[in-house]
């Protein structure tokens, strides 16, 4: 008897926990507490031999950014982390997340056509500076004919799509989007579908970049991580100007998610 009371107050304590600060259990403590008091994003990048080091703790984001990571050797990796916090009367269970505001949150995130006119700071020229000039889902890569954006009643365990997209640095491309959700989260992989280039100079080869959003949630708030990875020709200082484009347009594409988060879902 004991020995059950025993257990049950384990597990009580266990349960609240989790409850208490889910966060917590994907961030280290000073990680977190630097996301709670902050309004801005957390931002690393690395160019010689990278590694994640904003990864969160959860079990199939790892895997997913390490098998990747394992596959395409990349020289040049930049990680975004940000908290996002609900509204009050929108907090859901720490257990299951509400299937309606997780369903709104993946039709958000395959919005693909409103990345169309999002803007970054671009650091070569310091000026805001135009991201996608065109964003749109398309039936294939080599047809290419225009879709709309999906809406789905409920998000699917997997999903494959295709979307070009004319980028005003690295030109118009085709890329491929895997979507996956599971109990608590949703994560969305890039892979380049066409070679990229900077201007006339090629930069990074067909299939050697690689992008995961990745939105988790804790309750109270949605954690939102988001690293890019990729493999680059190696010309003199190329790797430089491309880790910084990279880092300023992961932080326009976490601005554009909140941004629909906001208006779409959360209505501040």
């Amino acid at each position: 008897m004991k020995q059950l009371l025993f257990i049950f107050i384990l597990s009580a304590a266990a349960v609240l926990c989790v409850f208490s600060a889910p966060l917590e259990t994907l961030v280290p403590l000073s990680r977190a507490a630097e996301l709670n008091t902050s309004e801005d994003m957390i931002i690393e990048t690395q160019l010689k031999n990278p590694s994640p080091k904003l990864l969160p703790q959860n079990n199939e984001l790892r895997q997913f950014v390490n098998k990747i990571k394992n596959a395409l050797n990349p020289g040049m990796m930049v990680e975004a982390l940000y908290l996002y916090k609900k509204p009050a009367s929108f907090y859901s269970s720490v257990y299951v997340w509400e299937e309606e505001q997780k369903t709104k949150v993946f039709n958000q995130m395959l919005a693909i056509s409103t990345l169309t006119g999002i803007q970054y700071h671009s650091s070569s020229r310091n000026i805001l500076r135009t991201f996608y000039e065109y964003s749109n889902i398309i039936d294939e890569p080599a047809a290419k004919n225009p879709l709309p954006d999906p809406v789905f009643l409920k998000p699917p365990e997997s999903l494959t799509v295709y979307a070009r997209q004319k980028d005003l640095t690295f030109g118009d491309n085709i890329y491929r989007y895997d979507c996956t959700s599971t109990k608590d989260a949703i994560f969305f992989v890039q892979e380049n579908i066409t070679s990229l280039t900077y201007g006339v100079i090629p930069a990074i080869g067909k299939g050697n970049l690689r992008s995961i959003v990745a939105v988790i949630d804790c309750g109270e708030s949605i954690l939102i991580y988001a690293v890019s990875m990729a493999k680059a020709f190696s010309l003199p200082g190329m790797g430089d100007r491309i880790s910084s484009s990279f880092s300023n347009r992961a932080e326009a594409v976490l601005n554009w998610l909140t941004g629909r988060l906001n208006s779409e879902i959360f209505m501040r």
